[in-house]
């Protein structure tokens, strides 16, 4: 029986810790998983610079992690789908299923959902973890561990585009080149956005995005939303239908509505600050609509084929590779991204 249950386990602010933890007992309906890779969130490195996000607080010791993949070690009795060394992509968040919102399909509302670490629940940067076995997806042979991590951040872009309408012949702008940008602009074109424009203030990240397919980039240099969105539309030669703001930024934001054609869609996939000044008259009489979301919900099964066919090419976001040893090394160079990191990738095998 294997005993080295290395784990990530964040204490506070900047005190992130490699410690062994126990190796959990699985449930009926639940399979152990040997951890194969994890990619680092913007979340787990806010957790770890400020020790929260919003009201969510981290206090007691959490381990990092919820981009994940791995090696199905051991099944519940109940759990029929799966075997052991099944490899799997782990949705993250698991519902209570039986709230309203469980019932209704939009199980990501569920006020009761367990999701990984987000306290005071622990995440998967560790050797060995438990979920539920109907959240884990069963990769295909030709679809890699790397590629399931990164269906989550995948399925923000599909739930995103969904949520946004997009469809063939749509055109869109995309602002931020982060992680999320990129799988929204991979997205959009796998469905069918015949323009996508990508706006953000680091070049590097902007080469990224024209390499994955965006038709337009834009470096923003400055605060003038009503500049940029002129810019927008000279670029894409008319104003966008659709507006996926990526960032947060409040400067952002102003730009996704002032760009966006009259009774176009903006959807706001950034998390900022809790509030922001908008020009929400603008929209008003321009009947564009500002639409949330959070997280996903029926996006993982999507995202899979989307990957699995050949539709989106995943692997130009993993920029950087680290061994679950070298953790603390791996989150240094996601929060500074040195070297042009994009999406950092912690092997925990």
């Amino acid at each position: 029986m294997a005993t080295d249950n290395l784990s990530a386990v964040l204490y506070g602010k900047n005190d992130l810790r490699l410690e062994q933890t126990p190796i959990p007992e699985i449930g009926p309906d639940e399979v152990l998983l040997r951890m194969a890779q994890v990619g680092i969130c913007g979340s787990d490195v806010s957790y770890l610079v400020r020790g929260s996000i919003g009201d969510f607080i981290v206090k007691a010791p959490m381990i990092l992690g919820h981009e994940s993949a791995g090696v199905v070690a051991k099944c519940g009795k109940n759990v029929k789908h799966l075997k052991p060394g099944d490899r799997v992509a782990i949705e993250p968040g698991v519902p209570c299923r039986m709230c309203d919102y469980c019932k209704g399909g939009t199980y990501n509302l569920c006020p009761d959902v367990v999701f990984c670490a987000t306290p005071p629940y622990h995440g998967n940067l560790c050797r060995y973890y438990k979920h539920a076995a109907d959240f884990c997806f069963k990769l295909p042979d030709h679809v890699t561990l790397e590629e399931g991590a990164i269906l989550e951040p995948l399925s923000v872009g599909v739930h995103a585009c969904r949520r946004a309408g997009v469809t063939l012949g749509s055109t869109v702008l995309v602002c931020g080149a982060g992680p999320i940008g990129l799988v929204n602009l991979l997205t959009a074109k796998a469905m069918g956005a015949t323009k996508v424009c990508i706006t953000d203030i680091a070049e590097n990240r902007l080469k990224v995005a024209k390499d994955m397919g965006a038709d337009h980039t834009i470096l923003v240099s400055s605060g003038d939303a009503e500049a940029i969105a002129k810019e927008v539309e000279k670029v894409m030669g008319g104003m966008p239908d659709i507006t996926i703001e990526c960032s947060g930024a409040e400067s952002s934001i102003r730009l996704g509505i002032f760009a966006t054609k009259s009774g176009g869609m903006m959807v706001l996939v950034g998390l900022g600050p809790s509030e922001v000044k908008i020009p929400i008259v603008n929209a008003a009489v321009r009947e564009v609509d500002i639409r949330g979301i959070f997280r996903y919900a029926n996006c993982y099964p999507l995202a899979l084929d989307m990957i699995a066919s050949g539709k989106v090419n995943v692997k130009p976001l993993i920029t950087h590779r680290f061994k679950l040893e070298e953790t603390l090394k791996a989150f240094e160079t996601a929060r500074t991204g040195a070297g042009g990191a994009v999406k950092v990738m912690i092997s925990c095998e």
